[in-house]
Parts: structure tokens; sequence; C-alpha cells
């Protein structure tokens, strides 16, 4: 990704890619299917406006939290 947009902040390291795609099934089956990529590229947006990644743990677990409070009980 870094190479390919000429950005190496975007170059995440192996924790940081888990968070994202943790935060992206969260999203999937605590909300539905599509808010998934909806919710990264927010979250992405929302770290880019602040300066990087430097709070990336802290906002996937605030939305993956926000998701888990909206899965239907029985999935929880």
């Amino acid at each position: 990704m870094a190479a390919t947009t000429g950005r190496p902040e975007l170059n995440l390291s192996t924790d940081q890619q888990k968070l994202v795609l943790d935060l992206a099934r969260e999203a999937a089956h605590g909300v539905a299917r599509p808010a998934a990529p909806l919710t990264t590229f927010l979250a992405g947006y929302a770290l880019g406006a602040e300066g990087g990644l430097d709070r990336l743990a802290a906002l996937v677990e605030d939305l993956g939290a926000a998701a888990r409070a909206r899965a239907p009980k029985d999935e929880q």
C-alpha cells in the first residue's frame, strides 16, 4: 500500500494490520457485513485528520465496542 500510494506512513506493521482486520470483523458481524469497509474507511479518515496512526489501537477499540454494542443479543 505504501509503495503504491507514495505514502510511507501507510506501511502498517503486522500488529496494525491485525487491528484494522479485527475492526472490519467486528463491524461486519456486529452491525452488518456492508459496515466493514465503511467503518475501516472512516477510521482511516479519522486517523488521517488527526495526523497519523498513533491512535489506531484506541480508535479500533472504541469502534469495536460500538459495533459489539449493536450486535444482536444472540450473537454476543
